[in-house]
């Protein structure tokens, strides 16, 4: 791995070039299939999206540039990886899509209040995301292993081995519902198998190459969702 950082300003660049491509694509994406801007449930999804993103993103950028430098990696190293991102991609492009196709034709109904609580709940997995960053330094949008890397098994980690993935569970089977859709939500619940391959494949990474790993997957017995799995 090149050892080699990024100056804050470079970081600073990145970023900005990041939003700057992220925002236009996410209101493409909501309100073109929707063919209006008439669209509250899109516009309640985006604040409550982007605000944190934001507040996080400063909060990096100010108390561990490292770690966000890590979260701006997005080539990942092992083959079966490379495709479950492709898949991935398929997925939460369905999943950002369909319900602007479905706000355009009436198929879903969805009621005030689900949308509201859906909201919570993608808010919910974006402060459990935020509590794994404060946590972990090494948490790295790709699955590697840095040298002197440590296993991390205080906060969430002592709950379950991959409190990060809860988090983005909550995200994108939820966002749907925020989006006042329920056609969504079968390429968003296509992610939960998804998710327990990647799963697998990085805890086999981990155990290879992490010191410690094994005796953590002892002592914190369950990955994703606690007393389940």
């Amino acid at each position: 791995m090149d050892d080699k950082h990024l100056s804050k300003s470079e970081l600073i660049k990145m970023v900005f070039t990041r939003l700057l491509i992220f925002i236009p694509l996410m209101f493409v994406m909501f309100f073109l299939p929707a063919g209006t801007f008439a669209y509250w449930e899109a516009w309640l999804y985006i604040t409550v999206l982007l605000i944190p993103m934001v507040l996080v993103l400063i909060y990096l950028l100010k108390n561990n540039p490292e770690l966000l430098e890590r979260r701006m990696r997005m080539r990942e190293k092992e083959p079966s990886q490379k495709l479950i991102i492709k898949l991935g991609s398929l997925y939460y492009l369905l999943i950002f899509l369909i319900p602007g196709f479905d706000k355009r034709f009436g198929w879903s109904n969805v009621p005030v209040v689900i949308v509201i609580v859906a909201d919570v709940l993608v808010l919910l997995g974006y402060g459990i995301f935020f509590l794994v960053l404060r946590e972990n330094r090494y948490a790295s949008r790709i699955i590697e292993v840095e040298p002197g890397q440590e296993v991390i098994s205080t906060g969430p980690y002592a709950i379950v081995r991959h409190p990060m993935y809860l988090g983005v569970s909550l995200i994108y089977i939820f966002s749907p519902l925020a989006l006042g859709s329920y056609w969504a939500m079968i390429p968003s619940m296509l992610i939960i198998p998804l998710l327990v391959v990647r799963i697998r494949n990085e805890e086999s990474v981990l155990e290879r190459e992490l010191k410690g790993y094994k005796e953590y997957m002892q002592k914190t017995k369950y990955r994703l969702i606690p007393g389940i799995w």
